[in-house]
């Protein structure tokens, strides 16, 4: 039996939750720069509004890498499962394309990342 504050918890939450989850899915900022980092060592940083094409080549394995209309993605990898391909283009800071066996990251970053500002963690 639904009782008067089963309701009432329920208009609570859908009023709390639905904002929320409309801000994290539109919350995304755009990045301008595209790093493309081999075996945790920075391999490149490109700009993201300039089309280009990067082949990434370290100890046998190649990456092939388009920067194309504002969005980036892996377009060839030697890799065996292909995940790194099958991830498709990225365009929101914070984002990546991450081949493990080939041990490259690409990744979306801000120009003002890095220079000071919010706080990751807060300690208490």
């Amino acid at each position: 039996m639904i009782k008067k504050a089963d309701i009432i918890l329920l208009i609570v939450i859908l009023a709390v939750g639905i904002p929320m989850s409309v801000l994290s899915l539109t919350a995304g900022t755009g990045g301008d720069k595209v790093k493309i980092s081999t075996d945790g060592q920075v391999y490149g940083i490109y700009p993201l509004n300039e089309d280009c094409e990067i082949d990434v080549t370290e100890d046998g394995h190649t990456n092939h890498i388009t920067i194309k209309d504002g969005q980036v993605s892996m377009s060839y990898s030697t890799c065996r499962n292909q995940v790194c391909v099958n991830t498709g283009a990225i365009s929101q800071a914070k984002d990546a394309i991450v081949c493990l066996p080939n041990r490259v990251v690409v990744e979306i970053i801000s120009s003002e990342e890095g220079k000071g500002g919010d706080a990751d963690v807060i300690s208490g």
